[in-house]
């Protein structure tokens, strides 16, 4: 039996309802049922949490899926300060042990301190800027992709505490030019795609 966390990092702020992640949320829970060795647990952010019960999710499970929108080029606030009281109470408690380093040569083996070894994670981020904003020339971010650019941090952060990425999945262009039916399908495909090659039994040689 395979252990799958999924993170719904959408928050009621501002003018965002948070029902877009909550939807896409709906939807991997959907996927992730039509394998019947897989048990899920599910947090969401802006319900509250209790960080050191997080924590034991995090050890507990083999997958992590975060589900965000992104802000101001950003995670949201909510998910940022998730991320900052979860992983600091993980400390010494399977998140992470030190940054890897020894006094005797700091200079290198910076992020090698990870506790989570052995678990995968993936994300989906979901943006008001449409897909060519990324990728023609003299757009706003200049063919620099999402996981290179907004989420070069977050990405290195996963890797800090030894987790291993799977490939994520960008919803683009949701407030002025939303079609939640295409994208929502296209999204149960890809995770379906990532999952049935992760859960395949194995074949012994």
């Amino acid at each position: 039996m395979k252990k799958v966390l999924i993170i719904n990092g959408g928050q009621n702020f501002g003018h965002s309802g948070g029902k877009y992640n909550k939807t896409v949320a709906e939807n991997t829970l959907k996927v992730l049922k039509n394998f019947n060795n897989v048990e899920v647990r599910i947090t969401n952010v802006d319900e509250g949490y209790d960080k050191d019960e997080e924590v034991a999710k995090f050890v507990w499970a083999d997958y992590i899926i975060y589900h965000t929108p992104i802000w101001w080029f950003q995670l949201p606030n909510g998910l940022k300060k998730y991320i900052d009281e979860v992983f600091t109470a993980g400390h010494a408690k399977g998140i992470y042990m030190s940054d890897g380093r020894t006094s005797e040569n700091p200079e290198i083996n910076y992020g090698t301190g990870g506790m989570l070894g052995g678990r995968k994670y993936m994300v989906t981020t979901s943006w008001n800027a449409p897909e060519t904003a990324f990728t023609l020339p003299g757009e706003f971010f200049n063919e620099t992709s999402v996981d290179d650019g907004p989420l070069f941090g977050f990405h290195r952060m996963n890797a800090f505490v030894s987790l291993e990425k799977m490939e994520g999945f960008h919803f683009h262009d949701v407030e002025k030019n939303a079609d939640i039916q295409r994208d929502m399908k296209l999204y149960r495909e890809h995770l379906s795609e990532v999952f049935q090659k992760e859960l395949q039994p194995q074949l012994a040689v």
